[in-house]
């Protein structure tokens, strides 16, 4: 919770100040006591208000708890929420070169990584639009973000996993398809999903490329999938082939776009970086007033404060 106006927390120090008051006004009634010589009537008196002191403190108490909610009312408190980003748009970029055969994320990469997306397109809000390109030896499956998510699921999940990586490619198309929904020279909110689990056997460099999304405000957010000692099925006779993941190249393609990086090497972990992607890409933080919230606290406070001190108070039999 934050305030809009931490000034009017000065106001809180009247509380002690008028508990010190009544403190003092008590110690003065005490020294103009005079003698009950009705000894009889004050033993039942004592007898049918026996939680005399526990009345005598009630109404002071809810009085300064009332005074407190009420100063932070004046204070305008605030906290913050998740509401989802209207027009913002992100592209899921998703390799299925033949690493991603590979074993060490179980099933394989290509089916966790395909149940990881999905999980990510549960988590974003329908107000934002998601595209999707998949690639290998080159970008081969586009679709353009889309408030119809299961547009980019399809592409999701007809992945096949062949062939080498074009991960600058993809890049560029994922970018060109972003900038196509600046219309009327109004920015749309954009982000890039990468998930790669190999170095960059084609095409352009994707650190060049990610500079540029950079320069267009683009951040790009990239999760390195595997493990350093996996295999994969040689295509010819051979021996398997190693299929270690390149996360040096994906945190760099992270920084220069002012990304973040990730590093999946089990499903379960890729699970969780894509839902808290999804959360945290669907929705920005947005700060809502509560002022009403602690004012009718107050008022109630002030009500019960006053009930209690005619209520509840000392009185004779």
């Amino acid at each position: 919770m934050s305030l809009a106006h931490p000034l009017w927390l000065l106001g809180l120090l009247v509380i002690p100040v008028a508990l010190l008051l009544q403190y003092a006004a008590r110690r003065r009634a005490r020294r103009y006591a005079v003698r009950f010589t009705a000894l009889p009537s004050l033993k039942l008196a004592a007898a049918t208000s026996g939680s005399l002191p526990w009345r005598r403190h009630l109404p002071p108490l809810l009085a300064g708890l009332a005074a407190a909610a009420l100063v932070l009312a004046l204070a305008k408190p605030q906290k913050t929420i998740a509401v989802p980003v209207e027009r913002a748009s992100i592209v899921l970029v998703t390799d299925h070169s033949r690493s991603m055969l590979a074993t060490d994320v179980q099933p394989n990469r290509l089916r966790a990584a395909q149940s990881a997306a999905r999980s990510f397109l549960d988590q974003i809000p329908p107000a934002v639009r998601v595209g999707a390109v998949a690639y290998s030896d080159a970008p081969d499956a586009v679709q353009t973000p889309s408030a119809n998510h299961d547009d980019a699921r399809r592409v999701v999940d007809n992945q096949v996993a062949d062939g080498g990586t074009a991960t600058g490619e993809a890049l560029q198309v994922a970018i060109g398809t972003l900038q196509q929904q600046n219309r009327g020279g109004q920015k749309v909110p954009s982000a890039i999903v990468l998930l790669s689990d190999g170095k960059t056997t084609i095409g352009r460099d994707p650190v060049a490329v990610a500079r540029e999304a950079g320069r267009l405000k683009i951040p790009i957010f990239t999760i390195a999938l595997g493990t350093s000692d996996a295999l994969v099925p040689n295509p010819g006779l051979g021996p398997p082939l190693p299929a270690p993941p390149d996360p040096a190249t994906l945190r760099a393609i992270s920084e220069a776009s002012g990304g973040r990086a990730f590093r999946a090497q089990d499903e379960g972990k890729l699970q969780s970086i894509y839902k808290t992607l999804g959360s945290q890409l669907g929705t920005k933080p947005e700060k809502r007033e509560i002022t009403a919230s602690f004012a009718i606290a107050g008022l109630v406070l002030l009500l019960a404060a006053g009930a209690a001190a005619v209520r509840l108070g000392p009185r004779l039999p």
